[in-house]
């Protein structure tokens, strides 16, 4: 069952790639979400139920009428008038997935003790490429907790090559033996 995000997502999405501004609405909703997630009191704003939704419009059209394009400027004046607003943070990540979906765009996440040199990075995307068939969008984490190696994750797939990983399998082997 599709949820409003991802039905509001979609309308949109439909409607870029029928009027070919998909990447311009893409770039607008992410300065959109940016701005909210940066901005508490804007955020606050959109979320509360006591502001008019008069008021919430002319607050977001202040903010973004110059700055992204008029049919992104006119979605989130539809998503407020249906109070839809509180969703908006919802949607536009709900956009941004589809969006990748629909040019076969994977998001890789490796987390690493100190993170990745520019020799490992590399060869981390090539293993990735060879895996998936798209671009890959790289997402680098640092967790000193790995000990070494890394943690490889696309979707709901998940590559351990840590020391940490290591050691825990290593101690889950002795145990078994020592109680065996």
């Amino acid at each position: 069952m599709a949820t409003a995000d991802n039905r509001y997502a979609k309308s949109l999405m439909d409607l870029t790639i029928e009027s070919g501004q998909l990447d311009v609405v893409r770039k607008d909703l992410k300065l959109m979400l940016s701005t909210i997630e940066s901005n508490r009191e804007l955020s606050l704003l959109l979320e509360s139920p006591v502001v008019k939704k008069d008021k919430k419009i002319s607050v977001l059209s202040a903010i973004f009428e110059n700055k992204i394009s008029k049919i992104s400027l006119s979605f989130l004046k539809l998503v407020t008038s249906k109070n839809r607003e509180a969703q908006l943070v919802a949607i536009l990540k709900a956009f941004e997935e589809q969006y990748k979906v629909h040019n076969n765009i994977f998001t890789a996440v490796v987390t690493s003790a100190n993170g990745l040199d520019q020799k490992t990075r590399d060869k981390v995307l090539d293993l990735v490429k060879t895996q998936m068939k798209g671009e890959v969008e790289l997402i680098e984490k640092v967790d000193v907790s790995t000990i070494g190696g890394f943690v490889l994750r696309i979707g709901d797939k998940q590559i351990d090559r840590s020391v940490a990983s290591d050691l825990h399998n290593l101690k889950k082997k002795l145990t078994n033996k020592a109680l065996n």
